[in-house]
């Protein structure tokens, strides 16, 4: 038996749709595009830093402490110290030059976050105060030493949380060199303050104390920042640390602690100690932050290429039903425009199973796009990016009532059934969520029935359609009520508004368009009744529209009794499962 021929109003509620259902895919496609390319940015964002600021500010760093050390001696009354300081100088200077010429010479704006961009200023800032720095050092003012401390601090600040945007490996092991690196610092400040009391003669109580602390903290900030580092280059603090270079700063270390008064170091002990240690570390951190930089691109070359080809295929997919559906709304224009009723009679069961394969396709592009989205809500995001996702996996949720809408009305079978009986408080609060405004919806908590299962899809789609017809003639700032009542021969599902209701002669006519929809296409303004009601008939289920007891109108669904179950007052779910796919 042929079906009737499509109508105008028809086409027009089906294109309506077919819309929605391309805005949505499209978004789903550009978020997940969007993620993509923001993450492979951000991997070569972090090459980029590393290269353009943090490499100058490694070398100054470097400097500083040399520089440092070398003023704590020559205050201490070195003179060798004081002739090795005039070269320190220059190669710190050199260094400050370099940073400025680097930061001067690229927009960091591109590359960063604006408070690492603050924190390069306020280091070169602080650097213009190193004439100074250097004249109280001349000086012979033991304070000089403390102001190198610093400027070393305000470099290290320049590597803040935001120098990696968002979480990733090479976040984390960037936070591990920084860490290592901050650890050569605290070793270097044990070597600048042993170094200017064996320059001054004698180790004091206070030193010792200091000191002690010192190699405390240092030696357990190096082993919790090695722990963080990728394999390689762990192995290659373990060879260090093991090895003879840190040997001699080891023992040297246990012996000044251990020593009950005055030392047996002398400064030429502690140097050869000393020297190959510091050495040692700042080459590892340097190689450690080399390879984290040139892992970047290649990890963004595998963001782009792994997810790239979802994207593509995800793409390729939009393209090729957007096209089809357009085949499809063409061809039935022209069946609505001008066919005559005998002659399209063939084409009708053709143009039904073309619409009813493009939306079955549309389902498995959806559930493909729902995939996707689940596994980046798995990462971790910002607060404002989970609601984002929120609100894309609410989107998804609704153009899928949108296909299965489609698949019923066209006569066949949405893909997604269950066979089990489902709790009907569970289908009321699955159809909620399926609507634009379900803030808005306040669904009862008792409902001690569950629904057979071949009725889920439809009942849920069924009271989806009266929610949101609810919804749309009540003031935003009302709420929709659903409920559940015993009735005669099965349950009823009641969903009441606060909108200004329909008079008689408008409830009688909503009323008759429930009772015996029109083959023909839903009349203008009634789409969502229309569905409804065959959406009802489908499922055996009636409704009709009521005045509301609060005013407004309630709409009540009538569920025979072979469809609903009485569960009790717990109305404890059972277990939920459907047919795969």
């Amino acid at each position: 038996m042929n079906a009737a021929p499509t109508t105008p109003s028809e086409g027009r509620a089906i294109r309506w749709r077919l819309v929605a259902l391309a805005v949505v895919l499209v978004a789903l496609w550009s978020y997940a595009a969007c993620l993509t390319g923001r993450d492979a940015a951000d991997l070569l964002r972090v090459r980029a830093l590393a290269e353009t600021l943090g490499q100058p500010t490694d070398r100054l760093i470097a400097d500083l402490q040399a520089e440092r050390r070398l003023t704590a001696e020559t205050v201490a009354g070195s003179s060798w110290a004081q002739t090795a300081l005039a070269g320190a100088r220059a190669g710190t200077d050199r260094s400050v030059a370099e940073l400025s010429a680097a930061t001067a010479g690229i927009d960091l704006r591109l590359l960063t976050a604006g408070a690492v961009r603050d924190r390069a200023d306020e280091l070169l800032r602080q650097l213009g105060g190193l004439a100074g720095l250097r004249a109280e050092a001349d000086a012979g003012r033991p304070g000089a030493v403390a102001g190198y401390d610093r400027l070393v601090d305000a470099g290290f600040a320049v590597y803040g949380p935001e120098w990696g945007a968002r979480e990733s490996d090479l976040a984390a092991e960037t936070r591990a060199v920084v860490g290592l690196a901050r650890a050569r610092e605290l070793l270097a400040r044990e070597d600048t303050a042993l170094t200017a009391a064996l320059a001054a003669g004698r180790i004091t109580a206070e030193d010792r104390r200091r000191l002690a602390d010192l190699v405390s903290i240092q030696r357990y900030a190096r082993a919790e920042a090695a722990a963080g580092l990728p394999a390689a280059d762990r192995d290659g603090y373990r060879a260090l640390v093991e090895g003879p270079r840190f040997a001699g700063l080891l023992a040297a270390e246990d012996q000044l602690l251990g020593a009950d008064t005055g030392s047996a170091l002398t400064t030429v002990d502690w140097r050869s100690a000393a020297d190959p240690a510091l050495a040692g570390l700042h080459e590892l951190v340097r190689s450690a932050a080399r390879g984290s930089a040139e892992r970047a691109a290649p990890a963004a070359a595998l963001v782009v290429a792994r997810t790239g080809l979802v994207l593509g295929l995800g793409l390729v997919a939009v393209l090729v039903v957007l096209a089809g559906w357009a085949r499809a709304v063409r061809r039935l224009a022209g069946r609505a425009a001008g066919a005559a009723p005998v002659a399209a009679a063939p084409a009708e069961p053709a143009i039904r199973d073309v619409f009813l394969r493009l939306t079955r396709r549309n389902q498995a592009l959806l559930r493909e796009q729902l995939t996707l989205l689940d596994a980046m809500e798995r990462r971790e995001h910002t607060a404002a990016e989970s609601a984002d996702l929120f609100r894309l996996d609410h989107l998804a949720t609704r153009v899928r009532r949108n296909v299965e809408t489609l698949v019923t009305l066209a006569g066949a079978r949405p893909a997604r059934r269950w066979r089990r009986p489902v709790p009907l408080l569970d289908v009321a609060r699955g159809a909620a969520a399926e609507v634009a405004d379900y803030q808005r919806v306040l669904v009862a908590p008792d409902w001690p029935w569950s629904l057979a299962g071949p009725a889920v899809t439809d009942v849920i789609h069924l009271l989806a359609e009266l929610v949101e017809n609810a919804l749309a003639f009540s003031p935003p700032d009302t709420t929709v009520r659903v409920t559940g009542e015993s009735g005669p021969g099965g349950c009823a599902v009641v969903v009441a508004d606060d909108g200004p209701g329909l008079d008689a002669a408008a409830l009688a006519e909503a009323n008759d368009l429930l009772d015996a929809p029109p083959p023909g296409g839903p009349p203008p303004g009634r789409a969502g009744l229309w569905a409804a009601a065959k959406l009802a008939a489908r499922c055996g289920a009636r409704v009709s529209l009521h005045p509301g007891r609060r005013g407004g109108t309630s709409a009540v669904v009538r569920l025979p009794a072979d469809l609903v179950t009485p569960t009790g007052p717990a109305g404890a779910p059972s277990g939920v499962q459907r047919d795969p796919g």
